[in-house]
């Protein structure tokens, strides 16, 4: 499927939700005492939200939010996010426990569920917003990412890593539409690169 088609397809589906009468809204940003923030970005941001509610709903993640982060602009919308023009990336803002959930299992599943090694691109979707990156709350966080990079990188993915490593700075939240996309819309579009890889353990 062409970049075309997939932008088509993205607008299609987005239009639908705006239209839809039945829907499940998120709740506000709800950051529990000792929790954590996890920052990703993956391509599509709906099924990069999607797979983390899925996988990891039970075993410590609080809160899954979609939005954008990387860029310039202040409050940018979705429309200005996929013009390229703001230098935003669409982004995933994970709330979790960090005596259930690691930082390293949030790290090595964000390097399962996405193909790490192209610019500015995942699957058909094409374009800066599309870019992997981890954006990291402090120090240790960093140090984790970069520490798990190395390994997926050299065991998992041939050397051909391209995400970038960078300090989280301001988070806007998508539209309301955004969130929970999936769950509202359950035929809405997917990227086709996502999906769990079935790698073995870091060593």
């Amino acid at each position: 499927m062409s970049s075309l088609l997939g932008r088509i397809f993205r607008s299609l589906n987005t239009q639908t939700s705006k239209m839809s009468t039945t829907t499940f809204p998120s709740s506000p940003v709800n950051v529990p005492e000792g929790a954590e923030k996890a920052t990703v970005a993956a391509g599509c941001f709906w099924g990069v939200e999607h797979l983390y509610r899925k996988h990891f709903a039970d075993k410590g993640l609080y809160d899954a939010r979609v939005g954008y982060i990387g860029g310039d602009a202040s409050n940018p919308s979705y429309k200005q996010v996929c013009s390229g023009n703001t230098g935003h990336a669409e982004a995933t803002l994970l709330i979790y426990d960090p005596a259930r959930l690691s930082y390293t299992q949030i790290l090595e599943f964000f390097y399962k569920m996405h193909d790490p090694t192209t610019h500015n691109q995942q699957g058909p979707d094409r374009g800066a917003q599309y870019r992997s990156g981890i954006f990291y709350h402090n120090d240790e966080q960093k140090k984790v990412a970069e520490e798990i990079t190395k390994k997926a990188n050299e065991q998992w993915w041939a050397g051909k890593i391209v995400t970038e490593i960078l300090p989280a700075k301001e988070w806007w939240d998508a539209e309301q539409y955004h969130q929970l996309y999936l769950v509202n819309n359950p035929d809405g579009y997917e990227c086709p690169s996502h999906f769990l890889r079935k790698f073995p353990e870091l060593k």
